[in-house]
């Protein structure tokens, strides 16, 4: 584990540290939080909503949703979310895009590639993404943030630099026809340095500050699919 101040003074001014806490209590959440915290993530969406109600008298944080989101579960979040790093398809951004309008406000969003083509998670293609930009730019009730990343479980972090290195070449070539595409959301307890190297504006840690996850969980059975290695 690592204290809060150690890791920032590790990566980059410019790079944000995103606390994933899932499974995790509301104690260690408030810890992070005493000591200047307030990017958190989740990967359910009925663990977020719990977890922001019963934190709601710290208006301040900032909730990201980071896992596998289901298209019923979309009315839950728009609005009610700082920004949605799991965004894979065209489809979703749609349904996004349908709730954005109907709260009169843009929700932000990053775009999810699946860069090793895994058949086990979501995400576009880099042809895939840079075929749909002129639908995507169509899209009011949206705001594109940047593009977020899991790469495949290698054990040697340096293993993961083209993927992330693949994902700034990426973003580039995006941001030229969409300029809110700017965030690089890639890197994580086990490989936050090849990534902050690579360009990470966010890196996504928990074990690193909340140590190991409990057994216990009040993840949403219906939800419950992970999403490959997030923090």
């Amino acid at each position: 584990m690592m204290t809060l101040s150690e890791l920032k003074n590790e990566i980059p001014k410019d790079c944000k540290v995103i606390a994933v806490s899932k499974k995790q209590g509301l104690d260690k959440i408030l810890e992070l939080y005493e000591q200047g915290q307030k990017d958190f993530a989740e990967n359910y969406a009925q663990e977020l909503i719990e977890k922001q109600y019963q934190l709601r008298h710290l208006p301040d944080l900032r909730w990201h949703f980071i896992g596998q989101l289901q298209k019923n579960k979309v009315k839950h979040l728009v609005g009610h979310v700082y920004m949605i790093h799991s965004v894979g398809s065209l489809e979703l951004a749609e349904k996004i895009n349908e709730y954005g309008i109907k709260n009169s406000a843009p929700q932000k969003i990053l775009l999810q590639l699946n860069l090793a083509h895994e058949p086990t998670k979501s995400g576009w293609t880099d042809k895939g993404l840079l075929d749909s930009v002129d639908a995507l730019l169509e899209l009011p009730g949206i705001e594109i943030c940047g593009l977020m990343t899991l790469p495949p479980l290698f054990d040697s972090p340096e293993s993961l630099r083209p993927f992330f290195r693949d994902l700034k070449e990426l973003r580039d070539q995006v941001q030229a026809q969409i300029a809110t595409c700017k965030e690089l959301s890639m890197g994580t307890s086990h490989d936050y340095q090849v990534a902050t190297q690579e360009g990470a504006t966010y890196i996504r840690v928990g074990t690193l500050l909340f140590g190991e996850r409990p057994v216990a969980s009040i993840e949403n059975p219906i939800d419950n699919r992970d999403h490959g290695r997030d923090e």
